[in-house]
């Protein structure tokens, strides 16, 4: 059995000083006055809360699927790194970066490099990177690439799905447990046309020849279920809302996944958080769902 937790979108407080003067002449500022306006739906004491749950809990390895940031800004990109620093060991901990984890292209590289030991095991070269822990692999995934403003779409371009499906063969003939992490929903319609994977058709299209077990994301700031086809049959696509919505926003409250992975593929979900304002995290569900 290998129990993996899952949360997303934490968009944790900028600190300050993490906007520049020059910022207020590209799409930051866009995202800076988006903040002004949500940001108290964010509250560190819901995430705080989430993450102490996630401890007692105890699940083998945390998959988070983005948006640490909001700006992405070089303070950010440093909070960011010592968030994820502190909450246990690189080799535990695996992150698909967001869209607010890319927002803007001058230093876009050199801001995710501060990231990298928690993308995969050997970081050496480009996504996708994979995890083997047991009979599971983490196949993780980049969608978050700078766009326009008012845009929030993914992609995962012609170099990283080629990639992608070589490893998925690769690893579904090993009889793995193929587990795909990226920040951007696959399935149509679970996010508005802005905000949408543009390549998810050719991902769907790789997972139906290729296969996969199960696929986590984000972004959405919604606890979704849906599926994709595979060679075998459904694929289940799990979303979950952001790591830090306080109870009472137009979003879901804040939640998390424990995935309990058996041997024979079965996954068994509970989901955990805040149901009403003023009320503890709990257990909110518990379903199963079979090998596909």
């Amino acid at each position: 059995m290998f129990r993996l937790g899952h949360l997303s979108d934490p968009h944790l407080p900028p600190p300050r000083g993490a906007l520049a003067l020059r910022d207020l002449f590209n799409k930051r500022a866009l995202s800076a006055v988006a903040w002004r306006r949500k940001h108290k739906q964010h509250d560190p004491a819901v995430l705080a809360a989430l993450l102490a749950d996630v401890a007692d809990q105890a699940p083998d390895h945390l998959a988070i699927t983005g948006d640490l940031m909001n700006f992405a800004s070089d303070a950010e990109a440093a909070q960011a790194q010592a968030w994820l620093a502190n909450l246990g060991d690189p080799s535990r901990i695996t992150l698909s970066p967001g869209n607010h984890d890319a927002l803007v292209k001058p230093g876009h590289p050199q801001r995710l490099a501060a990231l990298r030991p928690w993308f995969g095991d050997d970081t050496s070269g480009d996504f996708p990177h994979v995890r083997r822990r047991g009979a599971v692999a983490i196949v993780n995934l980049r969608s978050a690439v700078p766009t326009a403003p008012h845009l929030a779409t993914g992609e995962l371009g012609d170099e990283q799905r080629i990639e992608l499906e070589t490893i998925l063969r690769d690893l579904g003939r090993e009889g793995l447990f193929r587990l795909i992490l990226l920040h951007h929903p696959p399935t149509e319609g679970a996010v508005s046309r802005r905000k949408r994977l543009v390549d998810a058709g050719r991902l769907r299209d790789i997972v139906r020849e290729a296969g996969a077990e199960l696929v986590l994301h984000g972004h959405a700031h919604e606890a979704l279920v849906g599926k994709i086809t595979g060679p075998a049959g459904p694929v289940p696509v799990l979303g979950v809302p952001s790591a830090s919505t306080a109870p009472g926003h137009r979003h879901a409250s804040a939640r998390w996944h424990l995935l309990e992975i058996a041997a024979n593929h079965a996954i068994t979900v509970t989901a955990r958080g805040f149901d009403r304002q003023g009320e503890p995290l709990s257990e909110l569900g518990r379903y199963r769902l079979p090998p596909p």
